[in-house]
């Protein structure tokens, strides 16, 4: 998700200057994605060069922001556009574990477990967080970060069951260089 598109969300519920709206996007997303206000302002400033929000005259120190119908449009058109699997951030535990693999020295089988264990954690932590009365909103990403560690369980499950499977093969540690 980008910040931009997060915002233009959160201003499609009313005008918000800065503060109220990383509150609104922490509260919204239960805080799984932390925003600096720093980013919060930079990102208003980008989207009102844009022509997607517009700032209002200056109240109590504060000024707040609105939405254009040019951002409405942007919006609607976000919401309307699929994520595609590759528009996502890289996955770190796999890219580790497959450098894991081909490191000399590594014991891949105790970075899976590693991992494993701060997965089977979080899951725990996130189950714990569900008996909380919550709105639907935070339910909803609490659900999708719970699906996806009991995913990341079964693809450690199916890693460690490939590892005994196979044997990779050795990892050259002397390469000539030609010359």
């Amino acid at each position: 998700m980008s910040v931009k598109h997060g915002l233009l969300a959160l201003l499609k519920r009313g005008p918000m200057y800065g503060y109220q709206l990383r509150a609104a996007f922490d509260s919204a997303t239960g805080g799984t994605w932390p925003l600096n206000i720093g980013q919060v302002y930079t990102t208003l400033s980008r989207l009102e060069r844009d022509d997607l929000v517009t700032a209002l005259p200056e109240s109590e120190g504060q000024r707040p922001y609105e939405i254009t119908e040019h951002g409405r449009a942007e919006l609607k058109k976000w919401f309307a556009t699929p994520v595609q699997r590759g528009d996502r951030p890289r996955d770190e535990v796999a890219i580790k574990l497959a450098l894991a693999i081909t490191t000399p020295g590594v014991d891949v089988a105790g970075v899976v477990m590693t991992q494993r264990t701060a997965t089977m954690r979080t899951l725990q932590e996130y189950t714990r967080l569900k008996t909380q009365p919550s709105d639907l909103p935070w339910l909803l990403v609490l659900d999708a970060m719970i699906f996806q560690a009991e995913a990341e369980l079964r693809w450690l499950d199916h890693c460690e069951a490939s590892l005994l499977r196979r044997t990779p093969a050795p990892v050259p540690t002397d390469v000539e260089v030609p010359r």
